[in-house]
């Protein structure tokens, strides 16, 4: 079922995986840390120089912070509850990426009748509880970030409130703030795997979409962003994962995928390297 997810994401869109034609593995050795990062930005203004700046995305749930599995959780409780039995594991497998409504609208179609009426509502609080007073960071991403060299923002399905209170919690708002994008709350408001926030984020710093390098941990997400025309890096390190999530990945189009995050600076600048050296 998984799998089919990935699939339908690649028919829609026209993604492939790029791992071949790249010969790009998550084992290729890159060169690390802040030398990679500091070349892949290494223009000066105005076309003055060889390599256009690079700007960094990263999606925030199950790649910046570790909420994917508290909200599996919660939405595997209440719609157990209602009557369609279903476990944290198989709603991460199922359903990551996907906004509440869209869930709902597919458990519904399953099921052959609506869900209570005040399920979103419960779903939203108890959630929101519940990420107040658990959510982590994700292990290594203060690290990562302390290597990550230029512009960088995050593009979330999330709430503007939500991000502002997990973000927060984890320390990481203000490695990003002002650049803290909700889809539902920029631009068209259409979610992934709409590619609006991606579109929006390029924007917003005056990026061609070419140049920028997106973290994502799901095949809507990974889909979004390739719509948007920016290179994609699929991220299986957070707690939700599941045996065929890195397949997931790339038939939604990612070109690598990643488990830890710090290896994502390096990653992301031999990606944005072999763009130059194709142009």
């Amino acid at each position: 079922m998984v799998t089919d997810h990935g699939k339908h994401l690649v028919q829609q869109y026209g993604y492939r995986t790029m791992n071949v034609a790249h010969g790009c593995t998550a084992r290729t050795p890159y060169r690390r840390g802040r030398e990679a990062a500091t070349q892949a930005r290494s223009r000066t203004p105005s076309g003055q120089g060889t390599c256009p700046t690079v700007l960094y995305l990263f999606d925030c749930d199950g790649v910046l912070i570790e909420s994917e599995i508290i909200a599996s959780e919660v939405d595997a409780d209440l719609l157990t509850a209602a009557g369609y039995e279903i476990s944290a594991e198989d709603v991460t497998a199922r359903f990551a990426g996907m906004t509440v409504a869209m869930i709902v609208e597919t458990v519904e179609q399953e099921m052959g009748r609506k869900l209570p009426a005040d399920f979103v509502r419960q779903q939203r609080e108890e959630l929101d509880k519940r990420l107040a007073e658990e959510v982590d960071p994700m292990e290594g991403v203060h690290d990562m970030l302390d290597e990550l060299v230029g512009d960088r923002c995050v593009c979330s399905n999330s709430s503007g409130n939500r991000l502002e209170v997990t973000l927060k919690k984890t320390q990481l708002y203000e490695r990003f703030a002002p650049h803290i994008y909700s889809a539902p709350e920029v631009g068209t408001r259409e979610t992934k795997p709409d590619p609006n926030v991606y579109t929006y984020a390029a924007a917003q710093f005056g990026v061609d979409p070419a140049d920028a390098v997106v973290l994502e941990d799901t095949a809507t997400g990974v889909a979004a962003a390739r719509a948007a025309g920016m290179r994609v890096i699929g991220f299986t390190g957070g707690s939700h994962t599941w045996p065929a999530h890195a397949d997931v990945l790339t038939e939604a189009g990612a070109e690598t995928v990643i488990r830890r995050i710090t290896d994502y600076p390096a990653t992301a600048a031999a990606l944005h390297g072999w763009r130059q050296e194709a142009v």
